[in-house]
């Protein structure tokens, strides 16, 4: 009897146990439904329509001599539906429209929503939760941060609670409202899975990384935190199928709001400007600079006339603090500099030479298109000057290669890099215009050939390249 009285005793216990498992596990999952019922109804549905005029696909040439394929062959509506008749294609569709959502900001109608949602639209409906629809007002939208405000005819309207990601942490709860395939008002949720992402194509904008569920028609809309505050715009997805993969990005409120009261003050957005264009330092780059670890971004061209080239800064500086702040990577910088005030005088610290220089740089405007495009163009035949030690094809190049790809007095052009030498395992292609090699410029062929004949066997040194209009440098080991 007293084992049988234990073993229930014992079971009591672990049922106990596993139900306050239960409830305490059930008490640290998020509840969102308060979230969603308060700030739910700012969250709007934006519909537009684009009026273009419909044009007729390519058809047939007009000598091209079609088939003569009776009206109830299986192949007759498909030819006349892809290629029509002889000179003309099947009309392309007329208006265009699109999905996307948005929320609003003040209660007197302005709202915030995606740049590339209204592009070209020549009718933006925003419609409520309550089915009111109203026809929008497009204040001003920016496609460097993939931003637009909207402003509609209401009043008293329900707003949103704004936020920051200061202290959003990666692996916080966040939750998602919008309008995925034109379902209004869906909700999901995930996690923050990072922060200050680099996307292609965008460099001013350090996105908010998340497994929240984001499909088409959600851009625009807001991404909350747990206590109900926005904390980023919906804006892209990575997919192979156009829909849902795990990779969502959303754009930070401190560069919302930025962008939202600029364009409602004046109609256009104003960035900050260095002038310089970066990439990442890796270890091999790390070690031919002489530093302890790769960190901070790497100098590859100074615009001429640009802020950065007045304040002294060079070709193969490494940029490790701006304004008080430690650039671990190139990624870092574009944001913090794209979002300090033009006219501002900051303090930059570079890395030259291995060692930390301080400057004070007066921050310009950016302008349209980066101010870096640099067109590079081919040309002539080789002059065959071989370096064996690097396994190089070089000659030099004419003024008139130089004037077109804005290279002043200095470069070479790659002919031929062997795919067995030391200058083709760094990076260097056929092509590609030496600039510098260890911190020096190289003004023609005979000089490249003299330095590279200096260089200590086995040292790690650096190597600017010109290639398709852009610097890179890259780490060349010289060989033993």
């Amino acid at each position: 009897m007293r084992t049988r009285t234990s073993f229930l005793v014992i079971l009591a216990v672990v049922l106990w146990s596993m139900l306050g498992g239960m409830q305490a596990q059930a008490r640290a999952l998020p509840e969102f439904t308060k979230l969603v019922e308060d700030y739910g109804p700012a969250v709007v549905n934006i519909s537009t329509t684009s009026n273009k005029p419909p044009r007729p696909r390519p058809g047939m040439p007009k000598d091209y001599p079609m088939p003569d394929i009776p009206e109830d062959h299986p192949l007759h509506d498909f030819l006349q539906k892809f290629f029509g008749g002889p000179g003309e294609g099947p009309m392309e569709d007329g208006p265009g429209q699109s999905l996307g959502s948005g929320f609003i900001i003040s209660p007197d109608g302005y709202a915030i929503t995606n740049h590339h949602v209204v592009k070209d639209a020549d009718e933006i409906i925003v419609k409520l939760s309550d089915r009111r629809e109203f026809k929008a007002t497009l204040i001003g939208t920016d496609e460097r941060s993939d931003l637009a405000v909207l402003k509609i005819d209401a009043a008293s309207l329900p707003t949103v609670k704004i936020g920051t990601t200061t202290d959003l942490k990666v692996g916080e709860w966040v939750l998602a409202i919008g309008s995925p395939f034109g379902f209004d008002h869906s909700v999901t949720a995930g996690i923050v899975s990072a922060k200050g992402r680099s996307l292609p194509n965008e460099n001013y904008v350090p996105f908010i990384q998340t497994d929240v569920a984001i499909n088409p028609g959600n851009s625009g809309g807001p991404l909350f935190n747990l206590d109900g505050e926005v904390v980023g715009v919906n804006s892209q997805i990575f997919s192979g199928t156009g829909g849902f993969m795990g990779l969502s990005f959303a754009i930070p409120v401190e560069v919302v709001m930025s962008v939202y009261q600029q364009l409602r003050d004046k109609g256009a957005v104003s960035r900050g400007w260095l002038g310089v264009l970066i990439q990442d330092v890796t270890q091999d780059l790390a070690e031919s600079f002489g530093m302890d670890k790769p960190r901070g971004a790497l100098v590859a061209k100074v615009v001429a006339d640009g802020p950065a080239a007045a304040a002294g800064i060079q070709t193969g500086d490494v940029i490790v603090e701006f304004n008080g702040r430690a650039i671990d990577l190139s990624a870092d910088l574009p944001p913090i500099v794209g979002g300090t005030r033009v006219g501002d005088s900051v303090a930059v610290v570079v890395l030259r030479d291995g060692k930390p220089e301080r400057t004070e740089v007066t921050i310009g405007e950016l302008p349209h298109g980066d101010g870096l495009a640099v067109e590079a163009t081919g040309g002539g035949g080789p002059h065959g000057t071989r370096i064996e030690t690097l396994r190089l094809t070089i000659r030099d190049l004419s003024k008139v290669e130089r004037d077109e790809m804005d290279l002043d007095e200095h470069g070479v052009r790659v002919e031929k890099a062997d795919s067995d030498g030391p200058a083709f395992k760094a990076g260097v292609r056929d092509g590609d215009v030496i600039l510098m090699l260890d911190n020096r410029k190289i003004e023609s062929a005979r000089q490249l050939k003299e330095f590279s004949g200096k260089l200590a066997p086995g040292k790690s040194v650096p190597v600017l390249v010109h290639r398709r209009g852009n610097p890179i440098f890259l780490a060349l080991k010289a060989p033993e």
